[in-house]
């Protein structure tokens, strides 16, 4: 089969592999038939996540059909239609059986992380991919659900809702304020309305994503390369701030600014992966009462996420801006990686050109 193969930092390749094969009784294997890029896997490419070893197969989403079972397998047949999680599940560890799938203690990967694929072992941007724990880490989708629809469900949608809504504590009538809007950022904007919020302000410095991110349900759009940037958002609060900052970037002045708009008594989610440390001003966070909560999605609302896109109450489409096949892999990727210059949100890649 062809894979995207990580060779080391700054070098990739589409190339052919072996397929794979069942190893543990638990295990599916599927046929992808289409996949997608995430901003993670150009940091791996940057060599910034050491734990992915030249020669793994990258990619952690994706939609397919299950081409064989093993024996331990009782919830999936082949033939079936299903959704890829970017985050497996044993299903019975401690951890699991409280809602933490983020991290598994199930021996796959012996990581305790439940973001294996394209990471610890092989991922999805391939013809095939092994599934382990599959009765836990795939989904069944009802007809009515597209592929490009599906495969925003494997990470960027749950990732925003939990990490960033939930996480924040949205509540109804809160003015939530989203900094960076990429496709985590306009994945909590579209959520956000599902626990009540009043007012979303997307705040970026590219036109083109605040732009996009009104189609996503943002009532207000403030562009941060404006000097006067802070005020505009402070006067949707009357002064006060807002009451959830959500930082969707993942750098130390984006989640500096997330700080200063937080009103007293306010909550700052973290969805951003942090690649740097980030300063602390305690002695001015603690007088202030500042909650701060950040994570890796655990992909338990996956199930309600996906019933909200089957009745198109979520936007999940408008995610999609380009469409290659598998042989375009590298100029899908060419195409992600300058999304401020091809205004790209996410690029889907499959074996047939998919109507959005």
């Amino acid at each position: 089969m062809k894979a995207l193969i990580y060779k080391g930092p700054g070098e990739k390749s589409w190339s052919d592999v072996p397929n794979p094969q069942l190893i543990n009784p638990g295990d599916a294997i599927v046929r992808v038939e289409t996949t997608t890029i995430c901003g993670t896997d150009l940091h791996i490419l940057k060599g910034d996540v050491p734990a992915v070893q030249p020669g793994r197969i990258l990619g952690h989403e994706g939609v397919g059909t299950v081409v064989e079972v093993g024996t331990s397998v009782h919830d999936l047949v082949v033939g079936d239609r299903v959704l890829i999680s970017c985050i497996k599940s044993c299903g019975h560890c401690p951890n699991c059986r409280s809602g933490l799938y983020s991290h598994c203690l199930g021996d796959e990967g012996q990581s305790g992380i439940g973001w294996v694929f394209g990471h610890l072992i092989d991922g999805t941007q391939a013809e095939f991919v092994r599934v382990p724990y599959a009765d836990n880490s795939l989904y069944k989708l009802p007809d009515g659900v597209s592929d490009t629809e599906a495969v925003m469900l494997s990470d960027i949608l749950p990732t925003g809702f939990e990490i960033g809504v939930l996480s924040g504590g949205v509540k109804p009538g809160d003015v939530v304020a989203v900094i960076g809007a990429g496709p985590v950022g306009l994945a909590a904007i579209a959520t956000a309305g599902l626990c009540g919020a009043g007012t979303i302000v997307a705040i970026d410095r590219d036109e083109n994503r605040l732009r996009q991110a009104r189609e996503f349900g943002a009532t207000d759009i403030v562009d941060s390369s404006a000097v006067d940037w802070r005020e505009k958002v402070m006067a949707l609060t009357d002064g006060a701030g807002v009451e959830v900052a959500i930082e969707a970037v993942g750098l130390p002045e984006t989640f500096t600014m997330a700080i200063d708009l937080a009103r007293p008594g306010g909550r700052i989610a973290n969805i951003g992966v942090q690649g740097k440390s980030v300063d602390l001003a305690l002695q001015d966070l603690w007088i202030r009462n500042i909650s701060i909560s950040m994570g890796l999605v655990n992909t338990n609302t996956t199930p309600m996420l996906l019933k909200l896109v089957a009745q198109h109450k979520i936007p999940a489409a408008k995610f999609a801006t380009h469409t290659f096949t598998f042989d375009q892999m590298l100029e899908a990727y060419d195409t992600f990686a300058r999304a401020t210059e091809t205004k790209a949100l996410k690029v889907i890649i499959t074996h047939q050109p998919t109507q959005p």
